[in-house]
């Protein structure tokens, strides 16, 4: 997204500079000069206006689920935004990170080894692999800790007493049904389930890890994407339809994220971890858009520097949310879930329609940013 204005003009020198048209290397700008300072009143306006937006799309399920709200609101409503924001996520993760950074990466202000590898596709694919490998030894240690314990759990919400942790339950029944901490500390009768219970009696217990780890794993892709686009919004001269578009980008986007926090199931005492995430993710485009505004003068997102660093940090991103997307949203929530096992044709179906009006929605607004 935020190379949409860069990429163009560089593709457009080049076009030019190859058929020996006279001002190329003006109109390529790879130097650190200043943005545009147009509409700066409304760019100032906008920190506040995608502050609200972002904290609404990412706030209200949390809120809806954990007051009376939720009595208010359908289940259905929850099951939309959950499976809604699955899609939203993973068009993210090809409109709106992979193919920029492939743009920004391929900029004709880059020269040298940047010109003969595809290195978005390569770094995307290493940041893949990098969290399936910390997700595999994570699990595996996990495992075997609780298999001391004489605990067994299974991260595809299968057997008994499996928790869907990394990726929120898998119904609202599910919210309720007790976790393997919560049995083991009802049942005192059989000591090394008790000695577990203990354990983890002032902490977090090893489901509650796995989701936040789970959680801010997706929240970390969307925050580095989230900042990018708040300092092209601050610089950019198309500003107001960069500005329409990004109001409803971070909306989605935060109710994608949401929906994610609003299921978490955490001891009472780490309650506050869902809402600080929500709040966060609502804070980082205004700070990015601030930060913009700050540097204005200076700062050109054409730039060779600034198309490497936002290059290799929407590939990087790009990676965490497709990874999140495919593996532990879509793979938990249609193939590996208990619930959509049972489940009816109608309720397959709806369920598919919604991943895809929110992957369609946000691949559509890749059209203007």
């Amino acid at each position: 997204m935020s190379s949409t204005l860069s990429s163009s003009a560089a593709a457009s020198s080049a076009t030019e500079s190859d058929s020996g048209a006279s001002g190329g290397d003006d109109a390529l700008n790879c130097s650190g000069g200043g943005g545009s300072d147009a509409f700066f009143h409304l760019r100032v306006a906008s920190i506040f206006i995608v502050m609200a937006g972002s904290m609404f799309g990412a706030l209200f399920p949390v809120v809806a689920h954990r007051t009376r709200l939720r009595n208010v609101v359908p289940k259905a409503a929850f099951e939309f935004a959950k499976y809604f924001g699955s899609g939203v996520i993973i068009a993210t993760a090809f409109i709106h990170l992979l193919d920029p950074a492939i743009d920004e990466l391929g900029s004709a202000c880059l020269t040298g080894a940047w010109q003969e590898y595809p290195w978005a596709l390569a770094l995307c694919m290493l940041s893949i692999f990098s969290i399936f490998f910390v997700e595999l030894v994570a699990f595996r240690w996990g495992t075997a800790k609780l298999a001391r314990l004489g605990i067994s759990y299974d991260a595809h919400g299968h057997g008994h007493g499996a928790a869907h942790a990394a990726h929120g339950p898998e119904s609202d029944e599910a919210s309720r049904a007790p976790s393997d901490i919560e049995k083991a500390s009802v049942a005192p009768s059989k000591p090394d389930a008790h000695d577990h219970a203990h354990a983890h009696e002032d902490g977090l217990g090893d489901s509650a890890l796995a989701q936040i780890v789970g959680i801010f794993t997706l929240e970390f892709g969307v925050l580095l994407h989230s900042i990018l686009i708040g300092l092209t919004l601050a610089v950019d001269p198309d500003f107001k339809v960069l500005f329409v578009v990004i109001i409803f980008h971070q909306m989605f986007e935060g109710l994608g994220l949401g929906s994610r926090l609003a299921f978490l199931r955490l001891p009472a005492r780490y309650d506050y971890v869902a809402v600080a995430a929500a709040v966060l993710y609502g804070l980082t485009t205004p700070v990015g858009i601030a930060a913009g505004l700050g540097v204005r003068a200076t700062y050109n997102p054409g730039s060779a520097r600034a198309s490497a660093v936002a290059g290799v940090l929407d590939a990087l991103s790009a990676g965490i949310l497709v990874y999140t997307g495919l593996v532990e949203l879509l793979a938990h929530e249609f193939l590996f879930s208990r619930e959509m096992a049972r489940a009816g044709s109608a309720k397959l179906a709806y369920a598919s329609v919604c991943m895809l009006a929110g992957a369609g929605l946000m691949a559509l607004l890749g059209r203007w940013a």
